[in-house]
């Protein structure tokens, strides 16, 4: 391991020793809220500790087999241990690895999947769909539930915009690195020559928080406008004004929602898309610029903004953030994302890895 990292671990050791020794006090003991806090930290670098300790024995134990190398009676016998210990550190030092990555407490929540056509006019709204159709086969993989909270149809088939919600534990990081420009490369149905034409799609991925985690939007902070619906949905289309347009004077945001009959329902919606808008907006504020930062930025949907190409008459998906390719693009868009998601997600904790191990400790 790195010896910024060998230290770092040394230093954590020596403060989960510490604490051990404070909850043992008397005074701690009798402060309830001093015992939690020292209770969870230590919980917190327990497990680590416990593979650093192991790491150093089997550090110790290499050495020593080591030094009977040039004892020809015991050599065989003292390779073969050295290979064993030696893979032995290997798997220790990947956990610790694993357990030494900041936790991004937004991963573990649901999330909203914002899909956008962008270049491409019909054929960008068709493959629109086709996205949306992938998230939640893969939402139902992971036994998530979805919602659709806002669309926006095109007369050809497909959307314009949508916007899905997937409830589930873990989902808004398994799919964070989603977002970004998608273009597609495909003969369209209304190609009556046989070219091969390019479109674009853009996804943005929010974390939804809890609602004891949420920020209160301040009421005098909206502007919200009522209308009637333009899409499908039967009578109450042209009788009702059910569709809800809510602006965040602050920051100019706009959300609108009208696939629901009722207003008060459409206005719940669109609440909770701007709160996840909002949150979004002030994560990216504050993230550092750095490549594993920008990997998860909205593209701006132009043909050369391009973190994924899906290219039908090869059957071919490239990843071009990680220069992955697989010929597997049918079953990807069955919703077995897996095969992207993570190659992607094991480069992003190696760019971590990688920025840890230049921090001085």
């Amino acid at each position: 391991m790195n010896p910024s990292i060998i230290n770092k671990l040394k230093s954590l050791k020596y403060r989960c020793q510490e604490i051990e020794v404070l909850l043992t006090q008397k005074d701690t003991i009798s402060d309830q809220n001093k015992l939690r806090i020292l209770s969870q930290e230590y919980l917190k670098l327990s497990e680590i500790v416990k593979y650093f300790i192991e790491w150093e024995k089997i550090e110790r134990d290499i050495k020593n087999v080591h030094s009977l190398f040039d004892d020809r009676e015991f050599y065989d016998i003292a390779k073969e241990e050295y290979h064993i210990l030696k893979q032995q550190k290997k798997k220790i030092e990947r956990q610790i690895q694993r357990l030494l990555l900041p936790e991004d407490p937004n991963d573990r929540h649901s999330c909203l999947i914002e899909i956008r056509a962008a270049t491409g006019g019909d054929e960008s709204s068709i493959f629109a769909g086709q996205l949306c159709r992938m998230y939640i086969r893969y939402a139902e993989s992971h036994m998530w539930k979805t919602k659709i909270m806002s669309s926006s149809e095109n007369e050809k088939g497909g959307f314009k915009e949508i916007i899905v919600k997937i409830t589930g534990k873990g989902a808004s990081g398994r799919l964070k690195f989603e977002s970004g420009g998608h273009r597609v490369q495909r003969v369209p149905e209304t190609e009556s020559q046989g070219r091969v034409h390019t479109s674009t799609c853009t996804i943005a991925v929010m974390p939804v928080l809890p609602k004891t985690e949420k920020e209160e939007i301040i009421l005098s902070d909206l502007k919200i406008d009522t209308f009637r619906s333009s899409g499908a949905g039967g009578q109450h289309v042209n009788t009702t004004d059910s569709a809800i347009r809510i602006t965040h004077l602050p920051t100019g945001c706009v959300v609108e929602c009208q696939d629901e009959r009722s207003q008060h329902k459409n206005k719940a919606k669109a609440l909770s898309i701007l709160s996840a808008r909002l949150y979004a907006s002030k994560l990216e504020k504050s993230q550092q610029e750095n490549s594993s930062t920008r990997r998860i930025l909205l593209g701006s949907g132009a043909r050369s903004d391009k973190n994924r190409t899906y290219n039908f008459p090869q059957n071919r998906i490239t990843d071009h953030r990680i220069n992955l390719t697989i010929y597997k693009l049918d079953e990807v868009l069955e919703g077995k994302l897996d095969f992207l998601i993570k190659p992607i997600t094991q480069e992003y904790q190696a760019d971590m890895l990688a920025s840890l191990c230049k921090l001085k400790t």
